[in-house]
């Protein structure tokens, strides 16, 4: 295994790569969400590519535009899609044996490639997908209805109501804000929706369940998408030794096939 730092162009601007070499046919492309540098939260994602190359599999690592060691202007999301392509495209050049590419993207690297349809990719990991419209108000999650309704349902927590230990005004506007009806998907989340649904490759959307992005994208989500697998963890980016250990065997399948 062995890493090598790169530069290509995109447009008129120089992004910034990092291959990790395994002689695999399939590779992953790892794209970061936000304005998180290649190497990820306390370089997780470098300890992640050296751990899949050990494993036998290439992986790419990249700054988009306004990010990181990559100049230009970060615009968002929205606007990631010829930094993925031309990072996708980079890889290939640079481990021409990769003929199958698998994109993981975190956040709003999720968002990026579900809006673009997968963005030309053999297989998608998905992993707490970004879906809140910058003026969209919260929706309730789905975690917070449910530890409201087991209160209600403990003799206990209504023994605290009776004797004066629960704070009631408290407890009244929690149930108020908890009871409110699932809010509607949105825009944003129809959007990724239906660009996913025109990938016709392998896909897994990795959920942290106690992690609140995720947790309002399960709110906005259709429910019974076989596609979701939750772990219980409230690490958005996979920090733990547990949640590594969970995304990098999930992403070892998805190179697999």
């Amino acid at each position: 295994m062995s890493r090598r730092h790169i530069v290509f162009p995109c447009g008129e601007d120089w992004l910034a790569g990092t291959i990790d070499m395994a002689p695999g046919s399939s590779g992953l492309l790892i794209v970061s969400g936000g304005g998180e540098v290649r190497s990820g939260p306390a370089g997780h994602y470098a300890a992640l590519a050296g751990r899949l190359a050990a494993a036998g599999y290439p992986v790419f690592r990249f700054d988009r535009r306004g990010v990181g060691d990559s100049v230009g202007t970060n615009g968002g999301f929205r606007s990631a899609g010829p930094d993925i392509a031309t990072a996708a495209a980079a890889f290939r050049a640079e481990a021409p044996s990769v003929k199958r590419l698998i994109a993981w993207g975190n956040c709003d690297g999720a968002s990026a490639l579900m809006l673009d349809s997968g963005a030309g990719m053999d297989g998608l990991v998905l992993s707490n997908p970004w879906v809140l419209e910058d003026d969209a108000e919260l929706p309730v999650p789905r975690a917070v209805r449910q530890r409201y309704g087991a209160k209600l349902r403990n003799p206990q927590e209504i023994l605290r109501l009776l004797t004066g230990k629960v704070n009631v005004a408290g407890l009244a506007k929690g149930l108020v804000h908890a009871m409110r009806p699932r809010p509607a998907p949105t825009s944003l989340a129809g959007e990724m929706a239906a660009g996913l649904a025109r990938f016709h490759g392998a896909k897994r959307i990795l959920i942290a369940t106690r992690d609140r992005t995720a947790q309002h994208f399960t709110a906005s989500w259709p429910p019974g998408d076989a596609c979701v697998i939750h772990f219980d963890s409230a690490s958005h980016g996979w920090i733990e030794p547990p949640d590594r250990d969970f995304l990098f065997q999930h992403l070892l399948e998805a190179l697999k096939g």
